[in-house]
């Protein structure tokens, strides 16, 4: 079964750097704009689009995400005009375009429903922070039915055994998280990144992309040094917060200066 986010990742490899995956809110600060935001992001760097789900209890968010998808929710965002944004971003760019939401969103939906609308509209699959796989048996089903990739989670507190079967539930790539924490503790959690990914490729992942509160070119380097992508949201949201498309498009173009490992940089330049 093809995986859009695995081709997205391998065509990044192949051009002998990591992948950039872009996250934004649904509805944030609209529709269009999230829309046209996500399209200027695929065109300055980023390889997969990463679209959030706005929850009124998004516990795992940080408070720019949170601030933004509670504007969202306020401006009369509605789960299935999730479909609506993912086609519009999908008409026009060819980046992978996955939906990370909590599960009781698409449980409200249906699952069966959720993934096939979703597939319509053009969508990679869905990324679900909250779903471990041994509760995603329905959701295993539909992705197979509809060929949607099937993202989990993985950190640092994982045991081998959570480790093997995320990988083993996944397509498309496996996402490890860890908490960057303040700048002067950078360097431990970025070790703990590292092995995360190092464990995780072991159990047998042949993508593993990680999300580290990343903000700038250099942390980029950092990580792509180790990863298979380099996921970026908080900083993201707020450029697009605070100067509109184009900042976000900026921002993006800076941060993909940082994919390239140092000693291969002059091939940005092609």
């Amino acid at each position: 079964m093809t995986s859009k986010s695995a081709a997205a990742i391998d065509r990044a490899r192949a051009a002998g750097r990591s992948a950039l995956i872009a996250y934004l809110p649904a509805g944030f600060p609209d529709a269009q704009a999230t829309i046209d935001a996500a399209v200027a992001m695929a065109e300055n760097g980023a390889d997969l689009i990463e679209v959030g789900i706005p929850y009124s209890d998004p516990v795992m968010d940080g408070s720019v995400i949170q601030a933004a998808t509670t504007q969202a929710l306020a401006s009369g965002f509605r789960v299935a005009q999730v479909f609506d944004i993912v086609a519009g971003i999908t008409a026009r760019t060819d980046a992978a375009v996955l939906v990370m939401t909590y599960w009781n969103p698409v449980m409200r939906l249906g699952v069966d429903e959720f993934a096939r609308r979703l597939a319509e509209a053009g969508g990679a699959g869905l990324i679900t922070p909250d779903l471990i796989p041994d509760e995603a048996a329905e959701w295993i089903e539909a992705s197979d039915k509809y060929g949607l990739d099937r993202v989990f989670l993985v950190a640092p507190s994982s045991t081998p055994e959570r480790l093997a079967s995320t990988v083993a539930a996944t397509r498309g790539f496996v996402y490890a998280v860890s908490i960057m924490g303040v700048t002067g503790a950078r360097s431990a959690v970025s070790s703990s990144a590292e092995k995360l990914v190092a464990d995780t490729h072991a159990t047998g992942a042949e993508r593993v992309c990680v999300g580290l509160g990343v903000s700038q070119a250099d942390h980029v380097r950092e990580i792509a040094a180790y990863a298979d992508g380099v996921i970026v949201g908080t900083a993201l949201v707020a450029a697009l917060r605070d100067g509109g498309v184009p900042a976000a498009a900026k921002l993006t173009k800076d941060l993909s200066s940082g994919l390239y490992p140092a000693d291969n940089e002059v091939d940005t330049q092609r």
